[in-house]
């Protein structure tokens, strides 16, 4: 037996340890955590052995007494380790529920680990700095990077794909020291530091290569610099939902309580606007402070957690994040009641970081960084009254009563003449010490001369971010909700314009990069949309037996390579942004602040998938094809349409590709006209340029059959009443609102224009809100004049047919020209074609639609109009422009849907009412005459929709008050949207893509005439 431990001990002194990685000596057994004292004295008990596993994944055994408190554990383990700044660190393990939770340092470990042998401890970092220069001993730095490499690795930590392969080949040069290629590569294979690392192999080499010199300490020094500005940064997330229903994650960090949806931040409340912290319950309560500035304020919050254990887990994290970052040292403890407890008595056990960094010995290199403000924090320290008084308002607890708590008073302060050699020794190695021995070489962190030039020029690298002075990000939102609130800067305050205008700085301003810029935003959109057709279409018709396997084969075939090549490409563009926003590249400026490049490439890849793109128009086809024979096909399109994700037609999606390469087309023209010639990127530009048109023009005469083709199908569902609508040879021109006159006066009508006959129909009384036809106008041998003065109405014009004659008047002038011209040109296409024998649509019988449909396209004025809840609706938005026009009493035609195609724009728009204060920050795609709001790009459906037919778009005049740059109003009869963009290109373009749509262009004849004789299927 004896043998056997002699063993274990040799082994556990022969495994490495974070301080022997440092060169540190043996700890004397002298506890580092409080400096000039020794541990507390164990107590009687039996003893019981207690696992721990450490940051570097070593294992080791503490014996501790079965009655010691938390706090006793958690000595030994930051005595074994030398480390002296414990207090940013803290014991995690999985209790009984298997909820993850801390230990407590003041209860007794027994009460918290029921079974230690079964247990595992960790210790890990509890509580994360906004900025690690605060970090005094390069041990400390160490074990932080250990951690991030964790979080890394887990998947914890998020972040783009430079960011990522930034922050391993620090890791790597860490371990292993300057690049070599083949050893560099073999320690990837390796080992996963992340989880899509095999992709970013060659990335993570290039980085590593430029960091050759670095020594451990300024790796880790470098990886902690570049996490830190992370958005995921020292974030746990903990899972709740809000008032209605929505899921988010709630989380904690220095500045206040966090608001996630997914990955996103969407709000942040700092500590200074928060008033208390409860729960009850599963209810999560945040009481704010009332903003005075403001009429209209929520001034509690409420989010619901999985369980009460969860949300009290989350509140004590929560007391103890505001106690550590906020206070000035410990808070002292309430007299325990005689009778009675209300609420919990849990309080923070801990020094605060005021406490941790005033009883180290005082850091030049904290001197040189701030000196006033760190004197007066801990000269201050003697007179906590007012932040006692916080702490505890805010440890609410879950009850209605004031809280108690059971706590030693906090300890004094003292020299730091009892550590030992070890903590000297590593002392004397910090880089950060060595560096301010000389007073004049001191200067802040980010500018310290120690980093290598890689380094430096590495710190730009972060998701696509400058660096910020201040760590964190401006939260999204969405006022009068607190939820979100775009006005809030990065500390949780309101952001004034002069902020606004840095925060502005701090991106690029060339227009080359705001139209790389627009190409990222609709990538993101495109590959949403294709999606609908890989994953929602596709998993529809896996689960059905009576899909026929041409339809499957034509997705899996066709659809899937396209969206995996477009997958692939997003990411390209997006890191090729994240590299031009890094404005501290300065060196590599030429090579990165270009997208010219990325297009050509990928552009020579789309022109060898043009058969894919040609096999998209038959996928259309195959399925209307399929959707004949097959009832229960069509009830599943049916269905999918009826889903939030599938915001347009069904068969608006299956075109979308075909679609894109139009809109690169568009994006290469404005860079090409951008560039001056001598420009090193209008090289690329215009032969990407060149490539594209050649693949539009080979496409051009698909993609016009199959729009067309695409509009009858959607007009025949619209309709009741005809049968062989989509039929070859015809043609859809123009679809609209006038007034027929009868026996009755005026009645709204609604007209469908083709090449061949002129249907005119009522808005039918079906759940569906589809149209009955009433009658039919044969197009040949048709006569059309004006005749305001024979009926004295305005705006009226007279349709004389073989059989019948019809009076209709127009909403305006303009509406009238617009109805005569195509008329007339049907007309001279009905003479020229088919001649006299054009006979009239079949008629059927009414179907019966099912009872979903019944919500599908009814919209009164006020579902189209700006109520100000209109986006926390939850109801489908399928875009239907046919009721649109109907209630907005206009016409469109389909060179405007051609030019609708065209012009479809994505990107983030600050919203505001017209008799609301703020701004709401929104995810806005615009498509098929609409706007759709998201919260975020990642959001899978739209939370609302606007038509925009028939509203005008101008900008705000002086009495408005919009004292903002970059803002255009929307205004239709009493409803008025405001919009603000980042820039001036944005400005220009979300005006150029909306006046195409509330402002539609005269028909272009000529475009007609090289329409006509293409013949749909």
């Amino acid at each position: 037996m004896l043998r056997w431990w002699h063993v274990v001990t040799m082994e556990a002194e022969l495994r490495p340890t974070a301080g022997r990685r440092l060169g540190a000596q043996e700890s004397l057994g002298v506890s580092t955590l409080e400096p000039g004292r020794r541990p507390p004295p164990m107590p009687r008990g039996r003893r019981i052995s207690i696992r721990v596993l450490l940051l570097d994944d070593t294992e080791e055994v503490f014996e501790v007494s079965q009655r010691a408190p938390g706090k006793l554990l958690f000595d030994l383990v930051c005595s074994h380790l030398n480390l002296i700044e414990g207090d940013y660190f803290g014991l995690e393990f999985q209790d009984r529920r298997k909820m993850t939770v801390w230990l407590d340092l003041v209860k007794p470990i027994m009460r918290q680990v029921k079974r230690p042998k079964c247990t595992l401890l960790h210790f890990v970092v509890k509580f994360f700095p906004p900025d690690h220069t605060q970090l005094l001993e390069e041990l400390t730095r160490y074990l932080f990077a250990l951690q991030i490499k964790q979080d890394l690795a887990s998947g914890r930590l998020v972040c783009n794909d430079s960011s990522a392969a930034l922050l391993v080949s620090h890791i790597i040069q860490s371990e292993m020291g300057d690049f070599d290629e083949a050893q560099s590569r073999q320690q990837l294979l390796d080992n996963q530091y992340i989880p899509n690392q095999e992709s970013l192999l060659d990335r993570i080499l290039e980085f590593h290569h430029k960091h050759v010199g670095q020594n451990p300490a300024e790796s880790d020094y470098q990886l902690l610099e570049i996490a830190r500005r992370l958005e995921m940064y020292g974030i746990r997330l903990h899972p709740a939902k809000d008032k209605e229903n929505t899921k988010l994650s709630l989380a904690v960090a220095h500045t206040g309580i966090l608001v996630f949806q997914g990955q996103t931040k969407i709000n942040a409340f700092n500590w200074s606007k928060v008033r208390k912290l409860s729960f009850k319950r599963k209810r999560f309560l945040i009481k704010l402070r009332l903003d005075p500035n403001r009429s209209v304020c929520q001034d509690v919050l409420e989010f619901l957690m999985l369980s009460r254990d969860c949300c009290k887990a989350f509140w004590k994290i929560c007391v103890e994040y505001h106690a550590f970052f906020r206070l000035l040292e410990e808070p002292k403890p309430k007299p325990k009641p005689v009778l009675f407890t209300r609420g919990s008595s849990f309080r923070f056990r801990k020094h605060s970081k005021v406490q941790s960094v005033c009883r180290q010995p005082c850091s030049p290199l904290l001197q040189a960084e701030a000196p006033n403000e760190l004197s007066e924090v801990c000269s201050s320290a003697d007179q906590p009254d007012s932040q006692h008084r916080r702490s505890s308002s805010l440890a609410g607890g879950h009850g209605s009563g004031a809280s108690r708590e059971h706590s030693s008073p906090a300890r004094p302060i003292g020299p730091e003449d009892g550590v030992g050699a070890a903590a000297e020794g590593r002392r004397q190695a910090s880089p950060a010490r060595q560096l301010t021995e000389n007073p004049s070489t001191a200067a802040p962190a980010v500018n310290s001369p120690w980093l290598s030039d890689s380094s430096v020029t590495s710190q730009g690298l972060v998701n696509g971010q400058k660096p910020a002075s201040v760590a964190g990000h401006s939260p999204d939102g969405k006022p009068p909700s607190l939820l979100t609130s775009p006005q809030l800067n990065d500390m949780g305050c309101m952001r004034t314009d002069e902020e606004e205008e840095a925060w502005r700085k701090r991106f690029p301003t060339d227009k080359a990069y705001f139209i790389a810029k627009e190409l990222l935003m609709t990538e993101r959109t495109f590959l949403k949309d294709l999606e609908v057709i890989t994953v929602s279409f596709q998993n529809l018709i896996a689960k059905e037996d009576v899909v026929p396997d041409s339809v499957r084969d034509h997705v899996s075939s066709h659809f899937v390579p396209v969206h995996k090549f477009h997958t692939g490409y997003l990411k390209e563009v997006e890191q090729r942004l994240a590299l031009w926003e890094g404005r501290s590249n300065a060196h590599i400026k030429g090579d990165y602040q270009r997208i010219g490049d990325v297009m050509l490439k990928n552009i020579q890849v789309i022109k060898q998938m043009t058969g894919h793109l040609q096999k998209h128009a038959e996928t259309l086809l195959e399925v209307e094809r399929v959707c004949g024979g097959s009832r229960r096909l069509e009830a599943l399109c049916r269905e999918l349409e009826l889903q939030k994700v599938c915001y347009l037609p069904l068969n608006v999606f299956l075109l979308r590709p075909l679609h894109r390469l139009m809109h690169y087309k568009q994006i290469l023209q404005r860079l090409c006209k951008h560039y001056p010639a001598t420009h090193e990127d209008f090289r690329d530009s215009r032969a990407a340029l060149a490539d594209i048109s050649e693949l539009v023009a080979q496409l051009h005469g698909t993609m016009i059959k199959m729009e067309n083709y695409q509009k009858l199908l959607e007009l025949k569902k619209d309709l009741i009443g005809v049968d062989n609508l989509a039929t070859s040879g015809r043609e859809f021109i123009r679809l609209g609102c006038l007034s027929k006159l009868s026996g009755k006066g005026l009645q709204q009508r609604m007209f469908f224009l083709f090449n061949d006959i002129l249907l005119y129909t009522s808005r039918g009384m079906t759940a569906s809100s589809q149209f009955k036809v009433h009658g039919q106008l044969l197009l040949y041998g048709m006569t059309i004049r004006e005749s305001e003065d024979e009926w004295g109405v305005p705006h009226c014009f007279t349709l004389s047919s073989q059989r019948q004659s019809v009076v209709v008047a127009a909403s305006s002038l303009l509406e009238m020209e617009r109805w005569m011209e195509d008329i007339k040109m049907a007309i001279d296409l009905a003479r020229k074609s088919n001649g006299p024998s054009s006979e009239l649509l079949a008629t059927s019988r009414p179907e019966s639609k099912c009872p979903e449909e019944s919500t599908l396209d009814q919209e009164s004025e006020d579902d189209l109009s700006a109520s100000r809840t209109s986006l926390e609706r939850q109801a489908p938005h399928r875009g239907n422009t046919t009721v649109v026009c109907w209630h907005r009493n206009t016409s469109v035609s389909m060179v405007d849907f051609s030019l609708a195609v065209e012009n479809q724009l994505s990107g983030n728009l600050l919203r505001k009412f017209k008799n609301s204060n703020g701004w709401q920050k929104l995810w806005v795609v615009f498509t098929n005459f609409s706007l759709f709001f998201y919260k975020t790009y990642q959001d899978d459906y739209p939370l609302a929709s606007l038509p925009l037919l028939g509203y005008s778009v101008t900008i705000p005049t002086e009495s408005e008050n919009i004292h903002k740059d970059y803002v255009f109003k929307l205004h239709f009869k009493s409803h008025v949207y405001y919009f603000r963009s980042e820039s001036e290109y944005a400005f220009d373009r979300w005006m150029e893509v909306i006046r195409s749509a509330t402002n539609p262009p005269s028909r272009s004849r000529s475009r007609n005439q090289n329409r006509k004789d293409l013949q749909p299927h």
